[in-house]
């Protein structure tokens, strides 16, 4: 992977997949110790974090698996750069590019945004997520808290529920999780669901209740709060009704079933707090993985030793 952008999991064998969760194991532990956690890595690295759409979880765990790394990092936010002025994303490529930088890690929400990058600049790209097409990282960090949690990963049933037609956490974990031989069901409102969808190991489900029956995870996604003007489900209280993921629900999938939700979550509506609180809720270990993820990602895609 030297070298290498990261566009979109798609491009990822399992093979490549598999160092990059190997690696991960180990950067976690340089995460839990107590004391210092700076590595020499990737010292004299330049990364530069560009960010074109709001981010908590993955601008931030971006920016410290760099720094953990010993890397030099550089977050740019969109709304106090020359973004605001009316500067092309391919003159900003050019521009952070003409400073030396080793990478590029960018959310934008245009589909491709990422693989253009790749086009136009040298460094390398690691997409962050653009638009409703990939999100690499959150893909492999969600496999990566599934092993942590239930050892393995094939044979594995999923069933991903909500927003899939408008998701890029859907579309990668379902790359992901069919190239390491997990079963996948996606569940949500037909108007919620792509129109045509033939992929082998995949199933498609408007039926919550038929789609949770007897899996080992369920990942929720967040309803997209700012599409209900386009009328694409009833109400949220509808949703919550239909679609919600609450104790009475959990009861149908497997006794220990694993919740995963990629976050913010809109609590009461795509998942209750009960759920969200409860000891087979793995959401906050999918946020410490996702610093290991990153970590594991930069450093082999930008030549340190994981």
């Amino acid at each position: 992977m030297l070298g290498k952008s990261v566009t979109a999991i798609k491009n990822f064998s399992a093979a490549e997949i598999r160092s990059v969760l190997d690696a991960a194991y180990k950067f976690k532990q340089i995460i839990k110790r107590g004391g210092e956690k700076k590595l020499s890595n990737l010292r004299g690295k330049a990364i530069v974090n560009l960010f074109y759409e709001p981010s908590t979880r993955t601008r931030t765990s971006f920016e410290l698996a760099g720094k953990y790394l010993g890397a030099d990092v550089v977050s740019i936010n969109s709304g106090t750069s020359s973004i605001v002025k009316g500067e092309s994303l391919r003159d900003t490529l050019r521009t952070i590019e003409a400073m030396g930088v080793d990478a590029i890690v960018m959310r934008h929400k245009a589909e491709g945004a990422a693989d253009f990058a790749t086009q136009v600049v040298k460094p390398v790209i690691i997409n962050a997520g653009d638009g409703a097409h990939a999100h690499p990282s959150q893909a492999l960090l969600d496999l990566f808290t599934i092993e942590q949690r239930k050892g393995r990963l094939a044979g594995l049933k999923v069933a991903i529920v909500g927003d899939i037609l408008h998701s890029r956490v859907a579309r990668s974990d379902v790359y992901a999780m069919t190239r390491m031989g997990m079963e996948v069901r996606l569940a949500g409102f037909k108007t919620l669901l792509p129109r045509f969808f033939d992929f082998d190991g995949v199933t498609v489900y408007e039926s919550l209740d038929d789609a949770i029956k007897g899996v080992d995870v369920i990942n929720v996604l967040r309803i997209q709060l700012e599409r209900q003007q386009a009328g694409l489900f009833p109400s949220t209280r509808e949703y919550a009704r239909v679609f919600g993921i609450n104790d009475e629900r959990l009861k149908l999938a497997a006794d220990n079933v694993l919740i995963l939700h990629p976050g913010p979550q809109n609590k009461g509506l795509e998942i209750s707090s009960e759920v969200t609180y409860c000891e087979r809720s793995a959401i906050q270990d999918q946020v410490q993985n996702g610093v290991a993820i990153r970590m594991a990602l930069l450093d082999l895609t930008l030549g340190g030793d994981a």
